[in-house]
């Protein structure tokens, strides 16, 4: 019986779903975290009747037809890339970006990835680098006897030192777009690689057309919204149990099918 595969499709989905939900709720806290949503499409249809075909010699077309789908399947899991809400922290290293940008992450085998997580930190060189150890680029050292370190909204790093009035400037951060931010892989630990759905990296200084600003002492929160998630993982567990529920049916027809040829 059709309805058995068909409802098995959708309880698939709806799993696939519910694991959606619980992964965006696990992540509520996590610093730049950007929230996913499961998106779905019907699978295809067996024309038993195809709409417009004619229905008679005389040239009378059907209004309708008679297509039976064959039930969903899901199409992605798309990443909804809002602006988070910034914390204070008052840690010098901390920066969140404020609009559009990901901060460009030199990973140990040489290749770049990208993040919106600022909650970064010094090596035992005094480079700046993620809660990873990852060199945050272009690579900016700071001095190791600096007394404080600023941070401006255009990304200029600049660290006081004894016997100087003035900061002296040691580098500036820079962010980075992609043209389908969507098409990023998701590879773990706050990071991003590029694809070829993502389109390539578009570098640019904080602040200039396009690109997002910094603001040091904060971070990016989660834009997981607690209420739209547990709303979204109430419809799918009833639409798990609709679709377990025709199971259920289609079985118990196939039950009285099977008697009554017995």
């Amino acid at each position: 019986m059709r309805a058995l595969s068909i409802a098995a499709t959708g309880m698939l989905a709806q799993q696939t779903n519910v694991e959606v939900v619980a992964n965006n709720l696990a992540n509520m806290n996590t610093t730049g975290f950007k929230q996913g949503r499961a998106e779905f499409q019907d699978l295809l249809y067996q024309n038993i009747s195809v709409p417009g075909a004619n229905s008679s010699d005389s040239g009378t077309v059907l209004p309708s037809g008679i297509q039976i789908g064959a039930g969903v399947r899901t199409a992605s899991v798309y990443r909804v890339t809002t602006q988070g809400d910034l914390k204070n922290t008052s840690n010098p290293y901390d920066v969140a970006i404020q609009g559009p940008g990901f901060f460009r992450i030199q990973q140990p085998d040489g290749t770049d990835a990208y993040t919106r997580a600022g909650d970064f930190g010094l090596s035992p060189e005094g480079q700046l680098v993620t809660d990873q150890g990852y060199t945050v680029a272009p690579g900016i050292a700071i001095p190791t006897n600096a007394l404080s370190v600023q941070i401006n909204a255009q990304g200029q790093v600049s660290a006081t030192v004894p016997g100087q009035t003035a900061p002296q400037v040691v580098g500036t951060l820079e962010l980075t777009r992609f043209p389908n931010e969507g098409g990023l892989k998701a590879v773990g630990n706050n990071l991003f690689l590029e694809t070829p759905s993502s389109g390539s990296p578009q570098s640019g200084v904080p602040g200039s057309a396009g690109y997002g600003t910094l603001q040091q002492g904060f971070l990016e929160t989660s834009n997981v919204n607690a209420v739209e998630e547990i709303t979204s993982l109430i419809t799918a567990q009833r639409a798990y149990e609709m679709n377990s529920k025709v199971v259920t049916a289609a079985d118990d027809m196939l039950q009285m099918t099977a008697r009554l040829g017995g």
